[in-house]
């Protein structure tokens, strides 16, 4: 029985023809146009193969493929097929999550190769630990600390502060935004809450404006968004969108407490 392989690419061309050419070389080719048909395929049938682009709709959104695949089908060989060589250091990292990578336009005869190799020696795994997106906010906190500060950097009420100005009680707010798993009636603690009216007071003192400490929630959920994105491939799909409906939520709170605690300073009674 032939290999059966599921291709995902939103041309119309490549799908065309390359489907074409792996059929004419003895595979059972099932083509997708979007992430919606693939994940329904993926979902309904079983595949030897998949090969997906790496931007079917909007940017990455390849890797959402990938992660059902390895989810469900974790033998499933997966390559990713992507027209931009830049991106090569970053499908690198996550090797362990992708067999491959393939740059458009492909050396079919290479490719068709490297498929039948791989079908030779692939050996049975397991399906891929996933986590939490609270747990993958931990493991990086750091870096979304930097990354949230090179973002917030560029304005220009930051530029005159120093790097632990600017940092402020950011670190204490983003560790009880993890700290508080709560339920929905009580979806932010009591030292979060504590935490950001700290920040909102402190950027008073700094003689920061409001719309800069929007602009920080902004840039926070900007940044979680992006490692939740870069780490698409072990994030537990199933509880996704409520953990990020959860952090979204949290940080809207955070905000609108920083920026009550900044205007309280105008509402203290003043000394006689």
């Amino acid at each position: 029985m032939p290999p059966k392989l599921l291709f995902v690419d939103d041309e119309p061309g490549i799908r065309l023809t390359l489907s074409a050419i792996l059929e004419r070389n003895g595979f059972q080719v099932t083509v997708a146009a979007t992430v919606a048909e693939a994940l329904a395929l993926i979902s309904a049938q079983q595949y030897d193969i998949l090969i997906s682009d790496l931007n079917i709709g909007l940017p990455s959104d390849g890797f959402t493929v990938v992660s059902a695949m390895r989810r469900t089908q974790p033998e499933a060989i997966t390559i990713i097929l992507t027209g931009y060589p830049a991106f090569e250091s970053a499908l690198r990292a996550i090797q362990e999550q992708v067999d491959d990578f393939i740059t458009k336009p492909a050396d079919l005869p290479e490719l068709v190769a490297n498929l039948r190799q791989r079908l030779e020696r692939r050996e049975q795994r397991t399906p891929i630990v996933t986590k939490r997106l609270q747990e993958i906010i931990l493991e990086n906190r750091q870096n979304i600390i930097e990354d949230w500060l090179r973002m917030v950097e560029v304005i220009p009420e930051m530029r005159l502060l120093s790097r632990d100005e600017r940092i402020n009680h950011m670190p204490e707010v983003l560790d009880e935004l993890l700290r508080s798993r709560s339920s929905v009636e009580d979806i932010t603690s009591e030292r979060a809450l504590d935490a950001a009216r700290k920040h909102g007071v402190r950027r008073r003192e700094q003689q920061c404006t409001i719309p800069m400490i929007l602009e920080e929630g902004r840039a926070l959920h900007f940044v979680i968004a992006d490692y939740m994105r870069r780490n698409l491939l072990l994030v537990d799909i199933s509880y996704l969108i409520p953990d990020l409906n959860e952090v979204s939520d949290k940080i809207h709170r955070l905000v609108q407490e920083s920026v009550k605690a900044y205007l309280q300073i105008d509402q203290e009674p003043k000394a006689a």
